[in-house]
């Protein structure tokens, strides 16, 4: 299997220029900074003890650019564990993508300081970080008295975060983008949940898939689960081709697989109902080899390698993150009791009928996975954890400032439904604001256009990217196609946004036309068709 560090968020490389000074013990204190030029660098600690850097070029110009970062684990994770083995928790700040040289480049060139948090807690962590991230602003503006204009923007969990600064003090930022952005809380484990389930119920039932313990023994238990998940990935990979189940499967999973069920059909339905993309970084589901599996690879077989892939990305996250949400509401907060698989896969199993191997497979799998079959017990949440997950932050999508959104249309973490939520959501918002213009217009008679403040900047996928060998097997070893994986940007992508946040906090909207059109493709694989339509994440179909 391909050992890849499954979050980008967890490549936290150093500052742009090295900061030598030891940050303030006392939190709150002003911050310390180096005095030196062209770069000035500060350091410092909020009052709830998130450590920020903040980086500040000689001539500055009154702007300032707040950066959040993503999701990072609140646990260590032993070295043992495949893929992620050896990660320590962190709290450094992130005052540009992973350190990218390019951004804080530019933003130095203009004149722009930049400024990030290391933010208190790790984990799911939105009302802790909007909070740091409201007094790290005044910190700054205080240290720096000819501050005029801050521009936020974050990537993942940070998407989350930047859009949440936005909706509850948009008087405090002048433009904001929201990148790879995740969904809020609940859809976005619902999406874990169901992956994870499934692939206990049919692969390993011993995975325990959440109701994690407290303390040690939830961590021991999270940790179990990270291995056995990686290893049913690896059993099944290896069993792709012949449709073999893994040993470890569970009785359910064996009379399918005594029925003749292939394990990728079993996989690939376990992806559709959980919504994780079926294209992936090396699978396009379009291509294939030369020779006889020419169509037969990207019709029936293309698709369960996508999932496989981007199952197993996904997973470090649904294991831990549902374990952090858990420890935070006080028990279980998945729950699908009530949630109909079937209809989850309505539309899909028309779509990917070859890949599920005909209705009469999907069926049997539908079947298994019901609440009818004992040997699938649903997972039951507690009623008081679930009401705490979601009285935590939760975005309302409400575009205040100039917004830029972009995402991989097949982000495996934080799908692109999330994205085109909120771009369905503006739609009815400047409709209103446009009735509410005509309105005034009645009693004025001058009518004032709304502004439009929400440009999206959708990462798209290659027409076609599998590569094959000699041999006709598909090829793992190339980076990943953009458009996906997770917030698998570039630095001209990066850059681009910077530059559009840049000019919509000078002008106060947006750029549009000629100029905005040629840059967006300049940057690459870049698309603003508003064609384009994502599917929500699923449990929105269940009014979650």
């Amino acid at each position: 299997m391909k050992k890849v560090r499954l979050l980008s968020l967890l490549s936290v490389t150093a500052l742009v220029t090295t900061v030598l000074i030891t940050a303030p013990s006392v939190a709150n204190a002003a911050p310390a900074c180096d005095g030196k030029s062209p770069i000035q660098s500060c350091v410092g600690v909020t009052s709830d003890g998130a450590p920020y850097a903040m980086q500040v070029p000689a001539n500055f110009n009154g702007t300032v650019a707040l950066y959040s970062h993503g999701y990072r684990y609140n646990i260590d994770i032993p070295v043992g564990i495949p893929l992620i083995g050896g990660y320590k928790v962190t709290n450094t700040p992130e005052p540009v993508p992973g350190g990218n040289a390019d951004v804080a480049k530019y933003f130095f060139s203009q004149g722009i300081a930049i400024v990030g948090s290391g933010f208190a807690r790790q984990g799911w962590n939105p009302d802790s970080a909007i909070a740091t991230n409201v007094e790290l602003i005044d910190t700054f503006k205080k240290q720096f008295p000819t501050t005029t204009k801050v521009i936020a923007w974050g990537s993942s969990l940070g998407g989350v975060i930047t859009q949440g600064l936005a909706e509850k003090h948009p008087g405090l930022v002048s433009a904001v983008a929201p990148m790879c952005m995740a969904d809020n809380v609940a859809p976005e484990l619902t999406m874990a949940g169901d992956f994870l389930w499934g692939i206990k119920v049919l692969f390993d039932p011993t995975i325990k898939a959440g109701n994690y313990s407290a303390g040690a023994a939830g961590n021991a238990e999270a940790y179990a689960d990270l291995v056995k998940v990686f290893t049913v990935m690896g059993k099944l990979q290896a069993g792709l081709s012949s449709g073999a189940w893994p040993d470890t499967s569970s009785a359910t999973g064996k009379s399918l697989q005594a029925a003749g069920v292939p394990s990728r059909s079993a996989l690939l339905l376990l992806g559709l109902m959980s919504g994780l993309p079926t294209q992936s970084a090396h699978f396009d589901s379009i291509s294939g080899p030369d020779g006889a599996l020419k169509l037969t690879f990207p019709l029936a077989v293309s698709p369960a390698l996508a999932v496989l892939e981007n199952g197993t990305n996904a997973a470090a996250l649904a294991i831990l993150a549902t374990q952090d949400v858990e420890l935070q509401a006080g028990g279980a907060i998945f729950d699908n009791t009530k949630t109909d698989y079937a209809a989850r896969v309505d539309t899909e199993r028309v779509i990917f009928n070859a890949a599920l191997s005909g209705n009469t497979v999907i069926d049997a799998l539908l079947g298994a996975l019901s609440t009818a079959n004992p040997g699938a017990p649903r997972a039951v949440g507690n009623p008081a954890a679930i009401a705490k997950m979601k009285a935590l932050h939760t975005n309302t999508g409400k575009i205040n400032v100039p917004t830029i959104l972009m995402v991989g249309v097949a982000d495996p973490i934080t799908p692109a439904g999330a994205s085109q939520r909120v771009v369905d959501l503006y739609v009815e918002q400047y409709a209103a604001d446009k009735a509410a213009a005509i309105k005034a217009y009645q009693t004025t008679r001058t009518y004032k256009t709304p502004q439009k403040n929400l440009l999206m900047l959708w990462n798209t996928t290659p027409a076609n990217y599998t590569k094959f060998d000699a041999a006709g097997s598909p090829i793992t070893s190339t980076p990943a196609a953009q458009g996906t994986n997770h917030c698998n940007f570039t630095s001209a992508q990066l850059v681009l946004v910077a530059k559009t946040l840049v000019a919509a906090a000078s002008t106060g909207k947006l750029p549009t036309g000629g100029a905005l059109n040629t840059a967006v493709r300049k940057a690459g694989n870049l698309s603003m068709d508003k064609g384009i339509s994502i599917p929500y994440l699923k449990s929105y179909g269940d009014n979650l």
